[in-house]
């Protein structure tokens, strides 16, 4: 096997992995607001946390920035909590009538920036692991470049497998959408409850 495809596995079975659920249940959170037949704009989304967390992945994985880790794992259930509170800011409250605005761009939304800032934040999370793995290899573009493209895949996945989840339970299970939202909004925002204050508590 390449050093390409090793490093690919290693990036996609680090964000689909129960051990990264911090990042699963941020994920979660993000998704929550979204249905099916809006999964470009959910790509949109992850493609903008991926260029976050790429960059800082990298600048840290090669030295350029330096981050206390206790502050990072303190600081990522933080995004999560964060992006709660929006959601619950956002949460549909039934179907809207004579609305003719036009919505704004996927790539001037509000969501997709707080997503690439996030991101930031995230990637420093996953450059701790991916030092852990290079060891002494002193310019890791290959690793650098196949591990994010391995994220990005489990990512991907992931968020399929969220829409697909609430595509049963909205239309299937016939649900409300705010209730979805307002369930997985909680859901998400207990876990990262439990792990700021586990953080805090260390």
């Amino acid at each position: 096997m390449s050093v390409f495809q090793t490093y690919l596995q290693l990036g996609f079975f680090h964000i689909f992995n129960l051990q990264a659920y911090d990042h699963l249940v941020f994920l979660l959170a993000l998704c929550a607001p979204y249905v099916l037949r809006e999964w470009r704009r959910v790509v949109a989304l992850v493609t903008g946390f991926t260029l976050g967390h790429s960059l800082t992945l990298a600048l840290a994985t090669l030295g350029v920035v330096v981050f206390p880790a206790a502050v990072i794992e303190a600081l990522i259930p933080v995004t999560i909590l964060l992006t709660c509170v929006f959601n619950l800011i956002q949460a549909p409250r039934g179907p809207r009538r004579n609305d003719t605005r036009r919505p704004a761009p996927v790539w001037l939304a509000w969501p997709n920036l707080l997503a690439v800032v996030f991101g930031l934040i995230h990637g420093l999370g996953f450059s701790s692991y991916l030092r852990g793995l290079l060891g002494a290899t002193s310019r890791p573009v290959l690793e650098l470049l196949a591990f994010n493209v391995g994220v990005e895949l489990g990512q991907l996945l992931i968020v399929l497998l969220i829409l697909l989840v609430g595509f049963v339970v909205v239309r299937g299970f016939r649900a409300a959408p705010r209730d979805w939202v307002m369930v997985v909004t909680g859901i998400a925002a207990g876990v990262a409850a439990v792990l700021l204050l586990g953080q805090l508590n260390a």
